[in-house]
């Protein structure tokens, strides 16, 4: 007996042996492998655009060729809080739409007859659409597709024999036909495209640019919003270029260029809508890809510069339009358009693919990450025409002349102003859309980092799947995971970020030596394999911001993320019909009660400056994590994942002005007679109030 145990002994003895053996020549061989990356790593201002990417749509010639491609709609799958963003559009506001909007109504719809007549029809529906159908695609939903489709079938169905399609808009007092609604549609009809390769569109798109070059110049782009958006139809003429190489489409697209207004004033800018800005100062830049005149490219950089020096002194990315942006009104307490927040990110990401410029890219996230998120109530079913970086008053009264609107343009309201109603819906699925792109030597780049999945094709045809998980922008580390079936070489950039000095890029666990330079790209060429890993560390710092122009009022971001006072916020609920905006029309059965509105007014005071001690912010600011929220969804005040704590004084003298706005920031440095006392600041996009840009104490 004790012969047998002994030997039972040994034998199991035997085999932990061989098993810890096995587990560490496993070890020892995946080591070696990982140790022998041979490929090499370069710090590139941006992807070189001196040849075309094999697999996906660009630029041809004589067009200037890009330096970052599109990605066919559906190619990025997102997870994370933005797959929970999408999600909660679905079943919230841009889900049910239809069932509110009377612009939406089937019935006499002009967009779903022969004759473009009708009782509803101009721009609420493809606004609507364009983000709508788009989210469809991404999320694979059949039900949203399907609904997508009567609106896709309806509008290549009224193509007119003349080539011409849609709702017959006449401009006001001009007799002149109407233009802007239907490059909203061409863009619907390019995404649909991507999704279905319905040979149908590319019909429909050729007849009905033939017919706008028969239009007289002097009757072509004369009203106020076909005239200051004809780069949007620009953008569309080159997409169908691009597809079928007709000549006639470059000589459209001179005439448009033409007949759009001048974008290409130094110093000013043909108007001061916001939207319009935010929309149209790429037109220059876009039809520099024609041109090839530097000076066609530069006028769109400084008209994003002018903006910004005049009524853009403010934190979030944008700038102080309200609905206009006025000599004098640049405070930060003066707001931007949820149209306009939606616009610009739209220009940064088309102007981020022109041109490779990181630049774009940052813009982007800034007002992705700190403006967007707070237009919205978090269950993305009501949301507000107007929101500023100072904003303590989210209330449905008139704020005018504080704010340029007339109205109640500050709550969460369902029925809301209707273009910001519509066209809200396209942010953050464009957005996702643009998370990778594919490269001119036919590699990927990884431009504006979030949870997702990409499938694409690379080097000459093969289909890699990469995987990046991450919970970025509230923390540091992003992780790459290929997918293939056999080994393949091709370029992966990394898009290093403005903020970050010191990033840290290892594959499979091995430290790359590259000198990153932030605001450039690092290109890895490497035979990529199954199961390979990147690792991307981007270290984040504490940084305050000063704004001169606004009174020397600061801002202090954390890598990407700026932060706002965190302010205790009163949620009122209020009948959406008796506070809707006068042109928000809805359908009969619409029923106000399942689509309440909310007044958000402080519960507690919000007139804090920040104390001057800005000298070693690591002991002036205390970081402090929180759990991942459970629900993926971090943009409310209960759910960030991160807060910082810091020492600031109330100001008696700033108060609440007559016009029932936060007044004027108070001029820096501010004597405080009142108590130091500990303050709470959270990411600016979960604050739908805040106070984003502080006066500084000085005690």
């Amino acid at each position: 007996m004790f012969s047998l145990i002994a030997k039972i002994t040994f034998d199991n003895i035997q085999t932990i042996i061989m098993q810890k053996t096995v587990t560490l020549l496993l070890f020892i061989i995946s080591t070696v492998a990982y140790a022998q990356f041979k490929g090499e790593a370069s710090v590139v201002e941006k992807p070189a655009n001196d040849k075309l990417n094999s697999f996906y749509l660009t630029n041809q010639s004589p067009l200037r060729p890009q330096h970052l491609v599109k990605l066919p709609v559906g190619a990025i799958e997102p997870k994370g809080w933005l797959l929970k963003s999408l999600e909660l559009q679905r079943e919230g506001l841009t889900g049910r739409l239809g069932e509110i909007s009377i612009w939406l109504t089937k019935k006499n719809n002009a967009w779903l007859n022969k004759e473009g007549t009708g009782d509803w029809g101009w721009e609420e529906m493809p606004y609507w659409l364009k983000g709508y159908a788009n989210i469809g695609y991404v999320l694979r939903d059949k039900k949203m597709i399907e609904e997508a489709m009567v609106w896709i079938e309806g509008t290549l169905n009224s193509q007119r024999d003349n080539g011409d399609f849609g709702p017959v808009v006449v401009a006001k007092n001009k007799g002149k036909r109407d233009l802007w609604a239907q490059m909203l549609m061409l863009f619907v009809l390019q995404s649909y495209y991507e999704h279905s390769n319905d040979a149908r569109v590319i019909t429909h798109m050729t007849r009905y640019f033939k017919w706008q070059l028969s239009i007289p110049e002097n009757d072509f782009l004369t009203d106020y919003w076909e005239n200051s958006r004809g780069g949007d139809n620009l953008y569309s003429v080159y997409w169908l270029y691009n597809m079928t190489k007709e000549p006639y489409l470059l000589e459209l697209a001179s005439k448009i260029h033409r007949n759009t207004a001048n974008w290409r004033l130094k110093n000013w800018l043909p108007n001061w809508h916001n939207v319009n800005i935010a929309q149209c100062f790429r037109e220059p830049a876009t039809y520099y890809q024609q041109s090839k005149d530097p000076s066609d490219l530069q006028a769109s950089y400084d008209n994003q510069n002018l903006i910004r020096q005049m009524y853009g002194q403010v934190p979030g990315g944008m700038f102080g339009g309200d609905e206009n942006s006025r000599k004098g009104f640049y405070d930060p307490r003066q707001a931007v358009e949820t149209c306009g927040m939606v616009e610009q990110m739209t220009s940064d990401e088309i102007m981020l693919r022109m041109t490779g410029d990181t630049f774009w890219a940052e813009n982007a996230e800034d007002v992705a990450f700190n403006t967007f998120p707070a237009a919205f109530m978090p269950d993305y079913k009501s949301l507000r025409y107007l929101t500023a970086p100072n904003m303590v008053m989210s209330d449905g009264k008139n704020h005018s002349p504080g704010i340029d609107n007339d109205g109640p343009f500050l709550m969460m309201n369902p029925f809301s102003s209707r273009c910001c109603q519509h066209n809200h819906t396209s942010g953050w699925v464009y957005y996702v859309e643009n998370l990778w792109m594919a490269t001119p030597d036919n590699g990927l780049a990884a431009v504006l980092y979030s949870d997702s999945e990409v499938k694409a094709k690379v080097a000459s045809g093969s289909e890699v799947v990469i995987k990046q998980e991450t919970h970025y922008p509230f923390e540091e580390q992003v992780k790459f995971k290929m997918s293939m079936m056999n080994p393949t070489a091709f370029p992966l950039y990394l898009r290093i970020p403005a903020w970050c000095d010191k990033p840290v890029i290892k594959v499979n666990d091995q430290l790359i030596a590259v000198n990153a330079v932030a605001g450039h790209y690092v290109r890895i060429m490497n035979t990529w394999k199954n199961a390979d890993r990147v690792t991307l560390d981007f270290p984040m710092k504490l940084k305050i911001r000063t704004w001169e122009k606004n009174k020397n009022s600061v801002s202090v971001n954390y890598g990407p993320l700026t932060f706002s006072l965190k302010i205790n916020e009163k949620y009122i609920k209020v009948d959406s019909k008796k506070t809707a905006q006068h042109d928000a029309k809805w359908q009969p059965t619409a029923d106000p009660a399942k689509w309440p509105s909310y007044e958000i007014l402080p519960g507690g005071p919000w007139n804090f400056g920040l104390i001057n001690d800005f000298s070693n912010l690591e002991k002036s600011f205390t970081i402090q994590r929180k759990p991942w929220p459970s629900d993926d969804f971090p943009f409310t005040q209960a759910a960030v994942p991160i807060e910082l704590k810091a020492k600031g004084a109330k100001i008696p003298g700033w108060t609440i002005d007559q016009y029932g706005l936060c007044s004027e920031v108070p001029g820096s440095p501010v004597t405080a007679s009142e108590a130091v006392q500990e303050i709470t600041l959270i990411p600016m996009g979960a604050a739908r109030l805040r106070i984003s840009a502080f006066p500084v104490i000085t005690k």
